[in-house]
Order: structure tokens, then C-alpha cells, then sequence
């Protein structure tokens, strides 16, 4: 698990300038503002997570509740955003960014910058919790 940080609202409206719109995560913009490289997979992906192999929403993929290619939703309305993320055959999670999750969790906290439960975050289109389809 990743470390928690805090910043003050001046540095976060700064970081929120400094990122590109449905492309960075907190921790994107982090590295690039500190000229860090960006984590590449072996695809040439940029990851904040390596997927384990047998990725959590794989059972879910075997008996057909989810589908390769099916978005899922995350609307946070007390930020005013809302995220997609496209369930892979491995049954881990890519964010519009492009990096890999093998956890609703992991993609949710990478897209929040600090501890989330994607379990409870993401949806399917039609409203429908992750929680709900185990």
C-alpha cells in the first residue's frame, strides 16, 4: 500500500493546474512535476500497481457478471468528477491514464490519491456496485 500525504488547498489547486484532464493521477503529476520517470509495465504502459495474475474481478469475468472491455463508473459528486476504467480479460483494471490495477481498490486509491475502496466506488453503467456482483 502506498503512503498517505497530506497537502494544504493551495498546493492541491496547483497540482489540479498542473495535471492533464482525464490523463493524471496526484501521483502522475507528482513525478512529473519532480522530473521523475514515468513506471512503465511491460506492455509500455504507465502503472502505479502491477496486477497480480489471477486479478480480483477475474471470478466475476469467469462467470459472466463482468465482460473484457466493460467500463466501469466512478462518480464522485462531492468533487464534481467522475472516472472510467475498462475491466481487462486478466480481470485487473485500466485507468484512462493507461495504468494497470489488478484491485477496484488499487484503481481507486490511484485515481484519488489516498486509501480507497473500489469495492464500494466503482459501478457498471448502469448503477449496479461492484460490491454487489460478488
Amino acid at each position: 500500500m502506498s503512503p498517505t500525504i497530506r497537502v494544504d488547498d493551495e498546493v492541491y489547486e496547483e497540482l489540479q493546474n498542473r495535471a492533464k484532464p482525464f490523463v493524471d493521477t496526484p501521483n502522475s503529476t507528482l513525478r512529473r512535476v519532480l522530473g521523475l520517470p514515468e513506471r512503465a509495465t511491460q506492455s509500455g504502459s504507465t502503472t502505479t500497481e502491477s496486477p497480480s495474475p489471477e486479478a480480483a474481478l477475474r471470478p466475476l469475468l469467469t462467470d459472466r457478471r463482468l465482460r473484457p472491455g466493460q467500463r466501469l463508473v466512478w462518480r464522485r459528486r462531492n468533487l464534481n468528477q467522475v472516472h472510467y476504467v475498462e475491466v481487462l480479460a486478466s480481470g485487473a483494471l485500466q485507468l484512462e491514464d493507461g495504468s494497470v490495477h489488478g484491485t477496484p481498490s488499487g484503481a481507486a486509491t490511484a485515481l484519488a490519491g489516498n486509501s480507497q475502496n473500489g469495492w464500494t466506488a466503482f459501478t457498471t453503467e448502469d448503477g449496479i456496485l461492484l460490491r454487489d456482483l460478488r
